[in-house]
């Protein structure tokens, strides 16, 4: 199992909840402190050097116009770690193509990270969230489709080799398509999708793409890995190996349990900060008719982006967070592992919030030394059919949620 270490750069100085409605789109950019803001991406700088350093991978995002990831530009950052690391595997997820008006200037951008980093990229493609449709000015609707495409033209250009090439599609149109630098890894970096339903794994196991879920829980996590083991098998003739999926959870690691539990509280900041109306979060056309109906109806969104006030309790038997000692974090981990199926890649949401970068540091160093390595021995071995077995015996925590809500991916 590799594990990814990720923060999504949050700017959490915030005035009084009751002054703003949204943290997304349009709080009022005067609240941002450039000194705050330039200590905080610095911060953030150090804990991936760090995570290079403990021999953890690295996983860096996007988004716009929010103060969950003041990040408007993954390929920035990661043309920094390209040069300043040295070890670690530099993932970006993702790119939000969908809202790119020109996917040629993203295929460059990777090349040129993927020289740079002689080779250590890893490319994640995705959506967007529905409340980033207004900032980049485009239409909610077809967003998959259009992800889709921007994936085919940008496939082509890293493997074109014979000059230049016009695409006319039907979202995007470019002409004399020639990158340079070409990919240093060949025939392309490894691309990475994210997922959410089994629907969503069928394109992904098709190309044989990385599929990643984001803090799906033991309620979603087994159904939209099975559809990709299965689509995968369907479509290739033999079983997914384990490097093929990824999950995301928020992570905190601690010397006792008491001071895990208040570490896990900062970093759930990154789900209860989230306030944002339903104008933003459900743009017309962004989900398909059946989920609109639904919506329309009184269910609610259930996902990372609809969380609400939260305990990390709850999440802890959800399996969104794994928090407490190396001991307890391991268990945790390895329940949820054998629940699912399986899965050889960790994506670590290890700082949210005013989370310091002294407690975060103390996390990653318990979790690179005293958890990871029995993670790599758990997964070392894995064989499918003793992992079915063991998956029918799994427990699952049972939170109770007594909600009404249907399940959407927003990445994709």
């Amino acid at each position: 199992m590799r594990t990814w270490f990720f923060t999504e750069d949050a700017y959490p100085h915030l005035p009084p909840e009751e002054t703003y409605d949204s943290v997304r789109v349009d709080l009022p950019n005067s609240i941002f402190d450039p000194a705050k803001g330039a200590d905080l991406y610095h911060m953030f700088l150090d804990l991936w050097g760090a995570a290079d350093e403990l021999g953890l991978e690295i996983m860096n995002n996007e988004h716009h116009q929010t103060v969950t990831c003041m990040v408007p530009s993954a390929p920035i950052i990661m043309g920094i770690l390209a040069r300043e690391t040295k070890k670690a595997r530099l993932l970006i997820l993702g790119n939000p193509i969908a809202n790119r008006p020109r996917p040629v200037r993203v295929a460059e951008e990777m090349a040129m990270i993927d020289v740079i980093s002689r080779g250590r990229l890893e490319v994640g493609f995705v959506r967007s969230v529905p409340y980033e449709a207004a900032p980049a000015n485009v239409l909610p609707y077809r967003g998959a489709d259009r992800l889709w495409e921007a994936h085919d033209l940008i496939l082509k250009a890293w493997t074109h080799r014979d000059g230049p090439f016009n695409w006319e599609g039907r979202y995007f149109h470019s002409r004399q398509v020639n990158i340079w630098p070409q990919v240093y890894q060949q025939p392309h970096p490894p691309v990475w999708i994210t997922v959410g339903s089994g629907p969503s794994t069928i394109p992904v196991a098709q190309h044989g793409h990385v599929g990643a879920v984001f803090l799906a829980g033991y309620d979603g996590v087994r159904p939209i890995f099975d559809a990709y083991r299965e689509n995968y098998l369907a479509a290739h003739g033999r079983q997914a190996t384990l490097d093929r999926l990824a999950y995301c959870a928020m992570i905190f690691v601690a010397d006792d349990h008491k001071t895990a539990m208040e570490g896990a509280e900062r970093l759930l900041w990154y789900l209860t900060a989230n306030k944002v109306p339903s104008h933003w979060r459900n743009p017309p056309g962004y989900f398909p008719p059946h989920v609109e109906a639904q919506i329309m109806s009184g269910a609610t969104v259930a996902s990372v982006n609809n969380a609400g006030e939260t305990s990390v309790e709850d999440q802890m038997l959800r399996g969104n967070v794994f928090a407490g000692t190396p001991d307890q974090v391991y268990e945790q981990i390895k329940n949820f592992y054998e629940y699912s199926g399986g899965f050889g890649n960790l994506l670590m949401m290890g700082q949210a919030g005013h989370m310091s970068y002294e407690e975060t540091i103390r996390s990653m160093t318990l979790f690179s030394e005293e958890v990871y390595p029995r993670l790599k021995e758990l997964t070392a071995s894995y064989d499918p059919d003793e992992m079915a077995e063991i998956r029918a015996r799994a427990p699952v925590p049972q939170p109770a949620t007594g909600d009404n809500s249907v399940a959407i991916d927003f990445n994709r």
